[in-house]
C-alpha cells in the first residue's frame, strides 16, 4: 500500500535543538534500541555541536526533523561512521522520531530526502546499522530499497545488528 507522506522538513540542529531532543527522546520506546533511557543534555549539546561542523565539512549531518507545524519532532541524516568497529570509513544513514509521531511516514519522508541530499553531495552510497529487534527501522531500510548485508553482534550491548547497504 502507497500512502502520501506526511510534510517534514530538515534544518542543521541549532544549540536549543539539543534541549528539544532531549525532551522528545525521553521515553523508554524510543530509547529501547539505544541504551534503554534517555542520554544526559550534555551529550545531546556534543551532538548538535558535531552535526554543525559535519554540515560545514561534508553538506550533511543529523539534521533536525521538523513537522508541517515546524515543531521539532526528531532528527534524520548522514555522518560518517563514529565507532572503531563497523562499517569504518562510511556514510551512516539514521533517525530518531519522538514515540507520539511513530507511524506516520515521517521518518521514511525524511530519510528520501537525506538520500537525495546526501548523492547530491556525491557520497556514493549509505549504510544503516539497525538493531535486528527494531523493525520498525527495518521496516525503514526497506521501504528506502536498501539490501541487508552483514550481521554483526555489538561490542558495547552484544546484541544482534544488521547493516543495511544501499549504492547508487
Amino acid at each position: 500500500m502507497n500512502r502520501t507522506l506526511p510534510v517534514v522538513r530538515l534544518r542543521v540542529p541549532t544549540d536549543e535543538d539539543a534541549v528539544t531532543w532531549h525532551r522528545v527522546f525521553d521515553d523508554p520506546d524510543v530509547m529501547e534500541f539505544h541504551g534503554g533511557r534517555s542520554a544526559e543534555l550534555s551529550v545531546y549539546e556534543e551532538l548538535t555541536a558535531r552535526q554543525r561542523r559535519h554540515d560545514a565539512e561534508h553538506g550533511f549531518c543529523l539534521w533536525t526533523m521538523l513537522d508541517h507545524d515546524d515543531r521539532v519532532i526528531g532528527f534524520t541524516g548522514a555522518q560518517p561512521w563514529p565507532r572503531e568497529w563497523g562499517p569504518k570509513g562510511e556514510i551512516e544513514i539514521g533517525w530518531r522520531l519522538g514515540r507520539e509521531h511513530w507511524g506516520q511516514g515521517y521518518v521514511t519522508a525524511a530519510a528520501q530526502m537525506t538520500l537525495e541530499r546526501v548523492r547530491a553531495a556525491g557520497v556514493p552510497g549509505v549504510v544503516a546499522m539497525v538493531d535486528a529487534g527494531n523493525a520498525r527501522s527495518v521496516a525503514v531500510t526497506q521501504r528506502l530499497g536498501m539490501r541487508l548485508a552483514e550481521v554483526f553482534t555489538t561490542p558495547e550491548s552484544k546484541r544482534e545488528g544488521h547493516c543495511y547497504r544501499l549504492s547508487w
